[in-house]
C-alpha cells in the first residue's frame, strides 16, 4: 500500500511538517508495510518555504529589516538557479515584535523592505527564477520597501529618500529606478496569490486587509490615499502599464506587495496552491498511490475557494486516488461536504472535549487519525 501525505498547516497548532510527520507516523502504527511519502503543502503563504525545503531546496538564512524596521532573522530557498521567497517570514504579521503576547502593529509605518532583502540576496546567489509567496503580509506599503531593497530610490520634492512605511508615500514626488538590481533583467518572478483585489479603492489593499493590519478607518484613507500617489509617480516613471496594472488582478495582494511584483518585476501571477504542488512534484508523487491525505486547521467556504485541500483534492481526482482530508474542525455541512469529492472528512475536535483541547493535542490527535486511516 502507499500512502502520500500532503497537508497544510494547522494554523495556531502545528506546521504542515508536524501534521505530515504525526498523519504518517499514525498510518506506520497500524500499517507496518505501508510505504509512505511526506510532502508537507502550503497556499502560497506562510509554510511556502518549508515545502520547498520538503522538495529538496536549501535554505539560506539572512538578517533583514522586520516589518516595523527592527531587524529579524529570515531565509529564503535555493534549488539550482530556483528561489522561494515567503513574504510572511520576512515582513508578515508572524515577524512583529510582541508586547503582552500580542503582536505590535503598525499601519501606517509597516514595511516590506525584508522582502526585497531576501530577493537581493537569491538575485546575488545568481538565481533566475523566484517564486515569490505573499501571504501573511503586516505591511500596506505598495511593495515600496521590497523595491527600496532592490535599488530603488523613493524621493520627496526636496530629492530626499523617504522613510518606509505607506504612509509616507503620500509625499513621493520622484520615483528613481536607475539603481534596479542589474539581474532583474534576466530573471523570472511568479507571484503566487490567491486574492484579485487591485491596489486602491474600495476593495483595494488598504480598505480591505488594512484593518487585519491594524488600520483604523482613517489609517485605511490614509493608505488608499498614498497608496494613489505612489501608482502615479510610479507611471510618470514607467508609463501608463503601471496605471493598468493597478486595477489587475492581485495588485493589491500582501498590502500591495502584488502591484510592485507585477510592475517592475514583471511577475506571471498564478494561484499559491498551484505553485506550491509544481514545486513539491505532487503529481508524479499521486500516479499510481492507493491513498491521498490531505488537510488544514479549518476546513470551511475559504477551503473551497482554492485553498490546500480542494488543490490537492484535483490532484488526485487527475489521477483516480481517493482523497481523505483531516481537519481541525469543518463548518461546511455535511451534503456540502458530500459533494467536494473527499472520500472522507476526520476533525480533530470530534476526538477531543473541546476546541482548545484539540488544538493543543493535534500531534496526538494526528497520529490517532492516521491509525484510523489504514486501521479501519
Amino acid at each position: 500500500m502507499r500512502i502520500v501525505v500532503a497537508p497544510d498547516k494547522f494554523k495556531g497548532s502545528v506546521t504542515a511538517h508536524e501534521a505530515a510527520s504525526q498523519l504518517a507516523a499514525g498510518i506506520r502504527d497500524a500499517r507496518p508495510d505501508a510505504h509512505v511519502d511526506v510532502l508537507p503543502v502550503a497556499d502560497g503563504g506562510e509554510g511556502t518555504l518549508d515545502a520547498a525545503l520538503g522538495a529538496g531546496f536549501e535554505r539560506h538564512e539572512l538578517r533583514v529589516t522586520g516589518p516595523v524596521g527592527a531587524p529579524v532573522t529570515a531565509a529564503w530557498a535555493r534549488r539550482g538557479e530556483e528561489a522561494v521567497v515567503e513574504m510572511a517570514l520576512a515582513s508578515g504579521l508572524a515577524a512583529l515584535p510582541h508586547t503582552d503576547g500580542r503582536p505590535v502593529l503598525a499601519a501606517r509605518t509597516a514595511t516590506s523592505r525584508g522582502t526585497g532583502e531576501l530577493v537581493a540576496a537569491a538575485l546575488d546567489a545568481g538565481c533566475t527564477r523566484v517564486l515569490l509567496g505573499v501571504g501573511g503580509s503586516a505591511s500596506t506599503d505598495g511593495g515600496a520597501g521590497m523595491l527600496a531593497a532592490l535599488g530603488v530610490r523613493l524621493l520627496d520634492a526636496r530629492g530626499r529618500d523617504l522613510p518606509d512605511g505607506g504612509a509616507a508615500l503620500a509625499d513621493l514626488a520622484t520615483v528613481d529606478v536607475a539603481g534596479l538590481h542589474p539581474a532583474l533583467a534576466r530573471t523570472e518572478f511568479v507571484l503566487a496569490a490567491d486574492v484579485d483585489n487591485p491596489l486602491t479603492g474600495p476593495r483595494g489593499a488598504a480598505a480591505v486587509f488594512g484593518p487585519q493590519k491594524g488600520a483604523s478607518p482613517e489609517d485605511v484613507d490614509v493608505l488608499d490615499a498614498a497608496l494613489a500617489t505612489f501608482r502615479d509617480r510610479l507611471a510618470e516613471t514607467l508609463g501608463d502599464a503601471a496605471l493598468r496594472t493597478a486595477t489587475a488582478p492581485g495588485a493589491g495582494a500582501a498590502g500591495g506587495v502584488g502591484y510592485a511584483a507585477l510592475a517592475v518585476l514583471g511577475a506571471t501571477r498564478r494561484p499559491g496552491i498551484d505553485v506550491v504542488l509544481d514545486l513539491v512534484d505532487l503529481d508524479s508523487a499521486v500516479a499510481g498511490a492507493d491513498l491521498l491525505v490531505t488537510g488544514e486547521g479549518s476546513l470551511d467556504e475559504q477551503s473551497l475557494g482554492g485553498k490546500t485541500p480542494l488543490g490537492v483534492l484535483r490532484v488526485g481526482q487527475r489521477h483516480g486516488v481517493p482523497v481523505v482530508a483531516v481537519c481541525g474542525r469543518t463548518t461546511l455541512d455535511p451534503e456540502t461536504l458530500r459533494t467536494t469529492g473527499f472520500s472522507a472528512v476526520h476533525e480533530l475536535r470530534a476526538l477531543a472535549p473541546d476546541a482548545d483541547t484539540s488544538m493543543r493535542e493535534a500531534p496526538r490527535l494526528l497520529r490517532e487519525v492516521g491509525h484510523r486511516l489504514v486501521w479501519d
